[in-house]
């Protein structure tokens, strides 16, 4: 039985006057295993929204043989122009945890399970074109834009080194965005200072359980410092980079709940400003 994502559509007015449109999908929070069948189907339909480029802001695996299955599961994807970063479930395998611990404040402690074959799933993803911008930056040309990216590893595990990417956009960039799994304020702070004009991030499952509320729906945490207002969807404040974070397709095996947060993939259409 399929999962059922939602597709979410976004305009963000940040290309140069006269540039063509670029069609920009989001993945995020895959946790793929091998016995994700339905899934794999579903991720294989996203090429048929016609995305120019591809961002994925990790977590990609749950399970010591899942490498295959993510490749496979993106192979119709991976012909195009593609960035991505690791998140905490790249480098562990989920554990049994308190699935009510995920809704208490975040004091740090991590349980981790057995190390899992990133360096596999990085060697796989780069072979077929796509960019590893765990901190490093990349320079894209897309639709005639160019397009450059900076990322960080693993706020959530404390694996972030902004400072080796840190630093003015380059001269050559048309636009400048960020790619990170957890969306931490040290990192938007700093991506901010640097005047990027969009940041992609993913890790917080869209609070993964969230209460009826006037408008829609509200969020209960986002597993990290990043206020629950902004858990999922493109967010801006005041002069600060465009946000998209996405609720992600996927959870922990040991998780499978979601309460008015959806799967979902983004698709965010960037436009030249007015």
């Amino acid at each position: 039985m399929s999962m059922a994502y939602q597709v979410r559509r976004e305009s963000v007015p940040i290309l140069s006057l006269g540039a063509r449109d670029i069609r920009v999908l989001h993945i995020s929070d895959l946790h793929l295993t091998p016995s994700s069948h339905s899934e794999i189907g579903d991720i294989k339909s996203l090429k048929d929204l016609n995305p120019d480029l591809v961002i994925v802001t990790g977590d990609f695996l749950a399970h010591m043989k899942a490498v295959p299955v993510v490749l496979d599961a993106l192979s119709n994807l991976l012909s195009l122009p593609g960035v991505f970063v690791f998140g905490s479930n790249d480098y562990y395998a989920p554990k049994f945890k308190n699935p009510l611990a995920y809704l208490r404040s975040d004091h740090g402690g991590r349980k981790l399970g057995r190390e899992l074959p990133w360096q596999e799933l990085d060697a796989g993803l780069q072979s077929k074109g796509w960019v590893n911008v765990n901190h490093q930056r990349a320079l894209l040309k897309i639709n005639g834009s160019n397009l450059e990216f900076r990322g960080t590893d693993d706020a959530h595990l404390n694996l972030d080194k902004y400072g080796e990417v840190a630093g003015e956009p380059s001269p050559q960039a048309d636009v400048a965005i960020g790619v990170t799994h957890a969306p931490y304020l040290r990192i938007l702070e700093s991506m901010s200072e640097d005047q990027l004009d969009m940041i992609f991030a993913g890790h917080t499952h869209g609070g993964q359980v969230r209460l009826p509320w006037p408008g829609g729906s509200k969020a209960l945490t986002t597993n990290c410092d990043l206020p629950t207002w902004r858990a999922r969807g493109l967010t801006k404040v005041q002069d600060e980079p465009w946000l998209n974070v996405s609720a992600g397709m996927g959870t922990s095996p040991f998780a499978k709940i979601r309460v008015a947060s959806p799967p979902e993939v983004s698709l965010i259409t960037l436009e030249p400003s007015l």
